[in-house]
């Protein structure tokens, strides 16, 4: 399992099984919670009733008297009443006196008239002068339906209990604030969990992403891919990202410099043992000519050094990006025209012609602009130092397939058959048909590097007909 969906399944558990429990004890709270208020509005309504029915009570008409009138004309009331959205049309409580032995004397409905109710708790306990109140079966209305009465004692004017007035009020009546409530409980508890859900999710993918990426990125280092670091972030995942990064441009570093000490130590020894030569031939009498050429010598091979580290340094600020820090939208014909006048002094020294070709129009790259020119620059004269004088290199830019690419082909010699695999290393070159001598061998590789940070590719092959052909291409996704 992934981590992201670890991470998903985990907090969506946490929150989940936090969620059933809370709403399980706000849903099992609601009902005693209602009845116990219930309870209480039953205790004041017993308490007032207890005081109104005291003087039919006493005179011995409470049966008949004002108090029982005014109860049936309440029970005869049309209440009309909206309680949260639950309509309330009738009386629903119950209300019977006893007198002192717990004898019912008065029943607003009429049914226990007479009947000893000394032993029921609300009139038991409350002739002892303590808080009566129970809870009983309702009749034939159902299992599990029960009928909540609160009693009130009845006192004469010395506080001696002459009576007890009790209030009953069927639990089933308040059944549908109790369900309105759970309901509401449990759809804001499941809009809560669903918001916790999609907060959970939205976490999750956020740091599965930034996981995501810096193993991405760790696969593509340790591949040998160039790639940038993942985008900058104010955690841990951004802290551990930044130290990759530094670590690789260390170790990378210190790769880096032990392979260019080694080949630039291998290739510097050839001009330098040349200099040496021509330097103790030079100590001793020789004639002018000779004098001469060996001064030549040591000037030629001292421009070769001087070119051999210039490119190097060109290539190594290519070399150690890692990727490509600078990208800008780029014409194509722009940037084969600028190529083509930094390239014409050279060209019209070697009597060469440059034809660059018409160019698709609305034909664009995504990349870095000074690199891209240096490395067609490169092929351009690269190209001029292998075609024949009076001949002419072509340039041309094409869409193939998904890739944009842009040829460089002159009619040189072309490239023999034992070097087509090693033209791209570096140091490598191979002698010049005019003079003989060979370059620092680091033109290509640095199209080569450029071409990579770009997300393409630089190939060289030879062309129908004789020379050769320089392909620079880049990915088409990387043209826009």
């Amino acid at each position: 399992m992934r981590i992201g969906l670890r991470l998903f399944v985990g907090v969506f558990l946490i929150v989940g099984i936090a969620a059933f429990f809370v709403m399980r004890v706000f849903v099992d709270e609601v009902k005693p919670g209602v009845r116990q208020a219930m309870e209480s509005s039953l205790a004041d309504t017993a308490a007032v009733l207890a005081e109104l029915a005291t003087d039919d009570l006493r005179e011995g008409h409470i049966s008949n008297g004002r108090f029982a009138r005014h109860v049936e004309a309440a029970k005869r009331r049309h209440l009309g009443a909206q309680v949260w959205n639950i309509r309330k049309d009738r009386f629903d409580y119950r209300i019977y006196v006893t007198d002192a032995r717990g004898i019912v004397v008065y029943d607003s409905e009429g049914i226990d008239t007479g009947r000893d109710y000394s032993r029921w708790n609300d009139v038991y306990r409350t002739l002892r002068g303590d808080y009566g109140a129970r809870s009983s079966p309702e009749g034939n209305a159902g299992p599990g339906n029960t009928v909540m009465h609160v009693a009130a004692p009845i006192l004469d004017p010395t506080g001696g209990i002459i009576g007890v007035l009790t209030v009953a009020n069927p639990n089933r009546t308040t059944e549908p604030f109790i369900q309105a409530s759970q309901q509401q409980i449990l759809r804001k508890g499941g809009v809560l969990l669903a918001l916790s859900a999609l907060i959970g999710l939205a976490m999750t993918v956020w740091l599965a992403r930034g996981i995501g990426r810096l193993n991405a990125y760790a696969r593509a280092v340790s591949a040998g891919e160039r790639v940038p670091p993942p985008p900058p972030r104010r955690d841990e995942i951004g802290d551990l990202g930044r130290v990759l990064e530094a670590m690789r441009k260390k170790l990378d570093g210190k790769e880096y410099v032990e392979q260019y000490v080694q080949a630039l130590t291998h290739e510097m020894k050839s001009p330098l043992a040349a200099i040496r030569a021509a330097a103790e031939l030079l100590q001793e009498p020789l004639p002018e000519a000779e004098r001469t050429q060996f001064a030549e010598n040591v000037q030629n091979q001292s421009a070769r050094l001087n070119e051999m580290i210039d490119k190097l340094l060109a290539l190594a600020a290519v070399e150690q990006q890692g990727w490509l820090q600078k990208r800008e939208p780029i014409d194509v014909a722009t940037l084969l025209r600028d190529v083509a006048e930094s390239c014409l002094p050279t060209l019209r020294a070697h009597g060469l012609e440059l034809d660059v070709q018409p160019t698709p129009t609305g034909l664009t790259l995504a990349g870095d602009r000074f690199l891209l020119q240096r490395a067609l620059h490169n092929l351009v004269e690269n190209a001029s130092a292998f075609a024949p004088a009076g001949t002419t290199i072509e340039v041309a830019a094409s869409c193939v397939g998904d890739a944009i690419c842009i040829r460089v082909s002159d009619r040189g010699p072309g490239i023999p058959d034992y070097a087509g695999e090693r033209v791209f290393e570096r140091f490598y070159s191979l002698p010049r048909p005019r003079s003989g001598e060979r370059s620092s061998g680091l033109g290509l590789p640095f199209v080569r590097e450029v071409a990579t940070l770009h997300g393409g590719q630089a190939r060289l092959g030879n062309r129908a007909g004789g020379g050769a052909t320089a392909e620079f291409v880049l990915p088409r996704s990387q043209a826009s």
